[in-house]
């Protein structure tokens, strides 16, 4: 670390002294763009996280289950063993509550799209697959009774509101009505009729769209039934069928929007990850129900395609952030880079920005941030490759997408610190001058079992960021040699990542639900730490968009319609204020911990501090002081403060998050039991004293 920001002094005990040069600030101001957050196209993520649109498979297409492997050219493996699907369905049916799985399983089998299920007996409703409007997989349904037709569980939002718009997409071999109902469980079986409509379906397609509004009182909290039928037997192609909360932003989650605002989010890296690496940016363009599904080439699901390039811009402008867009670097091409590249910021004269007008977006999205391919090292990643592999495809992808653009960023893909060392080397000799950043993936901590001992692995964690801080020194020092001008580098993917691995002792201190998880305080914890250490490396570390937005990492959870924050969350909205504040040297008295064991790529830590701090003096003159306590071991500590420098009296702002243990976390039915708690402590002759308890972050704002 720069010992111009930090020092640290060994002390014994639970006394901790944080001694502040109030008067000496930096001239390098805090990079807003160390606040930002990440986004992928990976389970809850996009679909039922960030986007609105309530039901599953709104497009009937087919649904893959992974079988949890790699192919041998990278990507997801999809399941097709019939037993192991309907295991996979039951897993789906207990976490969503619904009644009764076997509905489901039996009419996927028959050829139904996942997770619907027959509205009436099996006899009764024929299903199979077809092909919608615009090609891809569609549902036929032959009812042989009335009222037959299909049906599908979901929660809704009705705590935010009343009104529900929905589509429909639809033909008939020959005209027939159908009813669209949503209605409410009862015991297991469909209750209420709370709205319905009826729609005059003939041989064409067509594309039905109203509003259901349901009454007062619908149970907020219920689960609720949207079913399709038939007014007479029939024989019915459905295309698709969305039902979006009323008070959706442009199709997206207000509640998720609102959460990122507080948290005056900067920067947002999308579409990957690892999905970016078979995603090709033109099947999310354009309208959207003439938009393809497609099976996820990365994880287990379906991409809709409904989340595309001008809904992640309407996205960051809703929340008043800047986007970063990874582009395909596995079996994309340069061509296809810099042809996305024309669409974002091209004018309407060029054929790209022409496309894009004709899609309703006239102006061009000034996308400045560009990001060439995801963990490319990997064997996981579509068309994953070698270290001189990577170092050819950057050089193609820059000048291509350079000459799209010259006034773009480029960020090259980087290793994970301490593995494929020659993987940077070969980045930097290729790239040279034309290389201004590099990437870098923190997802560290390895298999744990049953023996790991959790105290150990919590300050392997917390240790960590110490040890990359050196590594990022001499990464810095291999560009700057290499011919790289003014280098840097952006952290695109960060958090906790230990894995369990074996059975689960009930006896064991250390068991899947007692980890130092992404949803836990850890995280929070963890976050702060690497933070300070960017923070310190003066300016070389550009952005950091830590993973990620909504059920994935850490951030948000989205669950049954409900949403609440994880505790890094609040971690990141207490860290705001530093946001182009100008650092204060600090130094930090406490007592310290050692590891013995290796965690993945973290290896053993000598003298781990139980405490770190990064103080700053904001743009309004105000003193920012950030505390967190590392320790697992030690219980609260007593801090001492002492603001040097400053004319500091009265009392201090102070804002406290932490948990009773490492694995404190939010959850569905506790949505805030871990939130921050606000407080002020007396400044007398300069100094302020405070309780910093165990797994905790603690802000001490001086006006």
């Amino acid at each position: 670390m720069d010992t111009k920001l930090h020092t640290h002094v060994h002390r014994a005990g639970n006394q901790v002294h944080v001694k502040v040069e109030a008067a000496q600030p930096a001239p390098i101001p805090i990079k807003p763009f160390l606040l930002g957050k990440f986004c992928e196209h990976l389970g809850s993520n996009i679909y039922h996280g960030m986007e609105a649109q309530i039901l599953r498979n709104p497009t009937f297409a087919r649904y893959r289950f992974g079988a949890g492997e790699s192919n041998i050219d990278g990507g997801v493996v999809w399941e097709y063993d019939e037993k192991k699907i309907a295991e996979r369905i039951r897993a789906h049916a207990q976490r969503m509550s619904w009644p009764d799985a076997a509905p489901v399983i039996e009419a996927h089998l028959d050829g139904l799209a996942f997770p619907w299920q027959r509205e009436g007996a099996k006899e009764d409703v024929l299903v199979s697959p077809d092909v919608g409007p615009h090609g891809g997989r569609a549902q036929r349904i032959e009812t042989r009774k009335t009222g037959a037709g299909v049906a599908q569980h979901t929660y809704l939002p009705l705590h935010r509101t009343q009104k529900f718009p929905y589509r429909v997409v639809a033909r008939a071999f020959a005209p027939v009505a159908a009813t669209l109902t949503l209605a409410a469980m009862k015991d297991g079986v469909p209750g209420e009729v709370l709205a319905q409509t009826v729609l005059s379906l003939s041989p064409a397609w067509q594309t039905y769209s109203g509003v259901f509004e349901l009454p007062a009182s619908a149970d907020p909290g219920g689960l609720f039934r949207v079913s399709f039928t038939t007014a007479a037997p029939a024989n019915v192609v459905l295309g698709r069928v969305l039902l979006y909360p009323g008070d959706h932003v442009n199709g997206a989650d207000p509640e998720i929007i609102q959460h990122l605002k507080d948290a005056k989010l900067p920067i947002l890296r999308w579409p990957g990850g690892n999905f970016v690496s078979g995603y090709d940016w033109r099947d999310g363009v354009g309208p959207v129900d003439a938009r393809p599904t497609r099976p996820n080439p990365a994880w287990e699901g379906l991409e809709y395609n409904f989340f595309g390039t001008a809904e992640f811009i309407a996205y960051c402008r809703a929340i008043g952030c800047e986007p970063l867009i990874c582009v395909n670097g596995g079996d994309g091409t340069p061509e296809d880079a810099a042809a996305w590249i024309q669409y974002c910021n091209g004018s309407p004269e060029t054929p790209m920005g022409r496309l894009r007008a004709g899609h309703g977006h006239p102006e061009p999205f000034r996308v400045k941030y560009w990001e060439v391919g995801n963990e490319l090292y990997g064997r996981w990643q579509v068309n994953w490759t070698t270290p001189g592999g990577n170092a050819d495809r950057y050089v193609r992808f820059a000048q291509a997408m350079k000459a799209a653009d010259p006034s773009i960023l480029l960020l090259g893909c980087g290793e994970p610190t301490g593995i494929e060392k020659e993987w940077n080397r070969d980045l930097i000799a290729a790239g040279g001058a034309n290389l201004r950043c590099i990437t870098d993936h923190l997802l560290n901590g390895g298999p744990v079992d049953a023996k790991t001992d959790p105290v150990e692995l919590y300050h392997a964690f917390m240790g960590f960021p110490r040890v990359l801080a050196g590594a990022y020194r001499t990464l810095r020092e291999k560009m700057e040699a290499g011919g790289c001008v003014n280098p840097r580098l952006a952290i695109t993917e960060l958090q906790l990542f230990a894995r369990f691995r074996g059975e689960a002792d009930p006896q064991a201190a250390l068991r899947p639900e007692t980890m130092p998880a992404p949803s836990t305080i850890s995280e929070a914890v963890y976050f702060a730490a690497m933070l300070f250490e960017f923070v310190r490396l003066n300016g070389f570390v550009e952005m950091f968009t830590h993973s990620a937005t909504v059920n994935h990492g850490g951030g948000l959870r989205k669950s049954r319609e409900r949403v609440w924050a994880d505790p890094v969350h609040y971690a990141h909205v207490m860290s705001v204020p530093l946001a182009n504040a100008r650092p204060l040297p600090v130094q930090v008295a406490c007592d310290t911990v050692s590891t013995k064991k290796t965690y993945g790529t973290i290896p053993p830590h000598a003298s781990v501090p139980v405490a770190d701090a990064l103080a700053a003096r904001a743009a309004d003159g105000s003193l920012v002081l950030l505390l967190a306590h590392l320790g697992a071991a030690c219980g609260p500590l007593e801090a001492e403060v002492e603001l040097a420098g400053a004319a500091a009296s009265g009392d201090a702002e102070v804002l406290t998050l932490s948990g009773e243990t490492m694995y404190a976390a939010n959850r569905f039915d506790r949505k805030e039991a871990v939130t921050p708690r606000s407080s002020r402590a007396r400044i007398e002759g300069g100094r302020l004293k405070l309780t910093l308890p165990a797994f905790s972050l603690t802000r001490v704002v001086v006006r």
